[in-house]
């Protein structure tokens, strides 16, 4: 699986080249500047992109506008988005094309190998890996002026969460103690109340869900 690599701290962008590497992962290029990512990913077509948002020479949000832009002209490139922070602008905007390969993690709480190597695996393949912070903050926001949003109970907003993080049933209901039949049971309502047809990939709901959040229908 080819990766292009966008980080600007060499210590961090070695670090992860090195990690990636280890798990049999082949970087097809490691850059620390926006013009440079922009070249590798016309240039190079990678599986995925594991993109830094602030980038020289501007250092603001020059890596995830790159990464939009190469997902413009490529529809679909798998992007996994590294930052200190929750750009909500723009991570919705990474989910409203709804056509997969999606991921925002925050730097800081990455907490092991295993957890930033399936992040990746998972956006490659077509997947969603979200930070629950980011989720959280784009849901909050959408509550605010999102009418349908009122219809969930608690504990459907807390499925809806989870399953915004690429969990499948089956892990929802191991972290919420519960069967996955009940789990099954509140996805259905989920979708219902958002008027959202249902749709065994779970993939493809998750994008389903924030992509509808993110346009406020």
């Amino acid at each position: 699986m080819r990766v292009v690599l966008a980080e600007d701290l060499f210590l961090l962008r070695d670090g992860l080249v090195r990690l990636l590497e280890a798990h049999d992962f082949e970087i097809a290029a490691a850059v620390e500047t926006g013009p440079e990512l922009s070249r590798a990913l016309a240039e190079l077509e990678p599986d995925v992109a594991v993109v830094d948002v602030r980038l020289p020479p501007t250092l603001t949000d020059e890596g995830l506008q790159c990464a939009l832009e190469a997902r413009r002209r490529r529809p679909g490139l798998p992007v996994l988005v590294l930052s200190q922070h929750v750009e909500q602008l723009y991570a919705r905007e990474l989910l409203a094309d709804g056509s997969g390969g999606v991921g925002y993690l925050l730097k800081d709480r990455v907490f092991d190998a295993e957890q930033f190597v399936d992040a990746v695996r998972r956006v490659a393949a077509g997947g969603t890996a979200m930070d629950p912070q980011v989720i959280q903050q784009l849901l909050s926001r959408r509550a605010a002026v999102d009418r349908p949003l009122e219809r969930l109970t608690p504990r459907e907003l807390e499925v809806l969460e989870l399953m915004a993080q690429g969990r499948t049933n089956a892990a929802i209901a191991a972290k919420l103690v519960v069967t996955e039949r009940a789990i099954a049971k509140h996805t259905a309502n989920i979708f219902a109340k958002l008027s959202l047809e249902v749709s065994d990939d779970d993939n493809r709901r998750v994008l389903a869900v924030l992509a509808y959040l993110d346009r406020g229908h």
